[in-house]
C-alpha cells in the first residue's frame, strides 16, 4: 500500500504541535493530505518526503493548532455594544431577551457569519455555540468551513425559534437528525441555566444527551445572583442542584463556574465535568473571577471561551488567553499561577478535551484533523523570540494570524477569507444594526 500523498505543506520558523512532549520544532512544518495531518517535522524532511505538495512557507511564521473557543453565542455579534456596563441579570432581562424576541433564522445566520469572520481572522478553528436558531448557526459554520458544536438553547419560556417550550425537545431532535455524521458540525443539548429551566426540563434534556452520546452544555454558577436564586427555589447551589438531579458527569460542559466552593470543585472533578472559562465576559459583567487555578489543581479539564460579543465584546482568543492568565496571577497573588503553557493548553488541546474531541483536534499530530494556523512573528511586539509560548499568550494578537486551515481546507490565506464574502457579511450586519437601533429607540 502506497504512503499517503500530501496536498499542502505549511512551513515556517517554528512549529508548536502542543503535544504531550511540549515539542518545539525550529524550521519545520506540517504536511496535510485531504482533511488529515500526515506529518510534523523539519522543513527539509517534509520537502524530501512530499516533493509534489504545494508549499505555503512563512519565514517568520509559527505553525500551531487552531484555537478552540469552548463557549460563545456567535450571532450575538449583532448586539455588540448594544447594552454595555450593566449587571448580568439586568443585561439579560431588560435588553438581551427583549431584543432576541425579534430574531429570525436569517438574522442569526448573518450574525453567525459575522462572528465566524472574526473567529477565523483571529485564529479560532473550532467553537462551541449555544444559541437560538441553532440550525442556522450550523449552516453558517458549514458554509464557512469552520468546525462547530451547536445546540439550541432551551428554557421554560417561549422561544422566538420553536415557540412554546414543549417544542424545544423536538427542535433539538431535528438538529441531531439533520447534522448527524457531518464532518464539521456536532450537535449538543443546551439547557440555558438552572434559573431558566425547571428540574423536569433539566432532567429530560439530560436523558436526551445520554441517549445521543452528546454534550450537555449549561451556564452554571455564573454569578452570585444565580446562586441566590437557586438557593431560594431549591435550597441548594446550582452545582448541588444538578448533582441532586443526577446530571453531573463527563459529558457536561459547565460554562463559567465562577461561584464555586472547594467542595463543589472536588465534586466536579470527581464527576468528570468539564469547564468553559470565559474571563473577559465574567470581568465585564462583574460576575467575578473563576477559581481556575484550583480547578486545574483538582484535575478538572478547563477550556477557554469568549462568551458572546454582546458581553465581551470580541471573540479574539488571543486576548482571552492573555486575560485568563493574568487574572489568575492576580487572584492567587502568585505570578507563577496559570502559566503561559497551561493557558495555551487550555485554548488548544484542553479545549478539544472539553468538547470530547481530543482524539481529532487540539494538537498537531499525525492522524488528527488538519486544523492549524500560522502566526506571523515578524512583528515589533513579537521580536525578539525567547519563548514562543510566552509570546503567544502575553504578546500575540488575533491580527497576527496569517493563514488558517480547517479540516484540510485553507479558509484564510494572507488574512483574506476564502470561504466567506466578508464585504457582503459586513454590509448585511450594518443594515441589521440599523434595524435594532430603531427597535431599541422605539422606532
Amino acid at each position: 500500500m502506497s504512503a499517503p500523498t500530501a496536498d499542502l505543506l505549511l512551513t515556517g520558523r517554528f512549529v508548536l504541535p502542543m503535544d504531550t512532549k511540549k515539542t518545539v520544532i525550529k524550521d519545520g512544518g506540517a504536511a496535510i493530505g485531504g482533511d488529515t495531518l500526515l506529518a510534523v517535522d523539519t522543513t527539509a524532511e517534509l520537502l524530501r518526503r512530499y516533493p509534489q505538495a504545494e508549499v505555503l512557507h512563512e519565514p517568520h511564521g509559527l505553525i500551531m493548532p487552531g484555537l478552540v473557543n469552548v463557549h460563545t453565542h456567535a450571532a450575538m455579534a449583532l448586539f455588540r455594544g448594544l447594552a454595555d456596563d450593566l449587571p448580568l441579570m439586568q443585561w439579560l432581562q431588560d435588553y438581551i431577551f427583549p431584543v432576541e424576541a425579534s430574531l429570525t433564522g436569517e438574522l442569526v445566520y448573518q450574525g453567525s457569519l459575522l462572528s465566524i469572520c472574526e473567529m477565523i481572522r483571529s485564529g479560532t478553528t473550532s467553537f462551541c455555540d449555544m444559541y437560538l436558531f441553532a440550525d442556522e448557526v450550523a449552516q453558517a459554520a458549514a458554509k464557512a468551513g469552520i468546525r462547530a458544536w451547536v445546540g439550541e438553547v432551551l428554557y421554560d419560556f417561549p422561544s422566538p425559534n420553536y415557540g412554546e417550550s414543549a417544542n424545544g425537545l423536538a427542535c433539538t431532535k431535528d438538529l441531531f437528525a439533520r447534522w448527524r455524521n457531518h464532518p464539521l458540525i456536532t450537535v449538543t443539548v443546551d439547557p440555558h441555566a438552572v434559573y431558566t429551566c425547571s428540574p423536569d426540563l433539566l432532567t429530560e434534556l439530560g436523558g436526551m444527551a445520554r441517549d445521543e452520546g452528546a454534550l450537555y452544555v449549561i451556564h452554571l454558577a455564573e454569578n452570585a445572583e444565580e446562586v441566590r436564586i437557586c438557593r431560594e427555589r431549591y435550597g441548594c447551589t446550582p452545582v448541588e442542584h444538578l448533582e441532586a438531579l443526577g446530571l453531573l458527569g463527563p459529558h457536561v460542559v459547565a460554562d463559567h463556574c465562577v461561584m464555586l466552593t472547594a467542595t463543589e470543585i472536588a465534586l466536579l472533578a470527581e464527576r468528570g465535568v468539564k469547564v468553559a472559562h470565559c474571563p473577559e465576559s465574567n470581568l465585564k459583567l462583574a460576575s467575578g473571577i473563576a477559581p481556575v487555578a484550583e480547578m486545574l489543581a483538582a484535575g478538572i479539564t478547563v477550556g477557554i471561551g469568549t462568551d458572546g460579543s454582546a458581553s465581551n465584546n470580541d471573540v479574539d482568543m488571543f486576548g482571552e488567553m492573555n486575560t485568563a492568565a493574568k487574572i489568575q496571577k492576580f487572584r492567587c497573588m502568585d505570578p507563577t499561577a496559570m502559566s503561559a503553557d497551561l493557558t495555551l493548553t487550555a485554548a488548544t488541546s484542553g479545549g478539544a478535551k472539553v468538547l470530547g474531541a481530543e482524539a481529532c483536534i487540539g494538537s498537531l499530530e499525525p492522524g488528527k484533523k488538519a486544523d492549524c494556523i500560522v502566526v506571523d512573528f515578524d512583528q515589533p511586539h513579537l521580536t525578539p523570540v525567547y519563548h514562543p509560548i510566552s509570546h503567544l499568550v502575553y504578546a500575540a494578537r488575533g491580527a497576527d494570524v496569517l493563514h488558517s486551515v480547517i479540516n484540510g481546507q485553507v479558509v484564510m490565506r494572507n488574512r483574506e477569507l476564502l470561504t466567506i464574502d466578508e464585504k457582503a457579511v459586513l454590509a448585511h450586519a450594518a443594515e441589521i444594526g440599523a434595524r435594532f437601533r430603531r427597535l431599541c429607540n422605539g422606532g
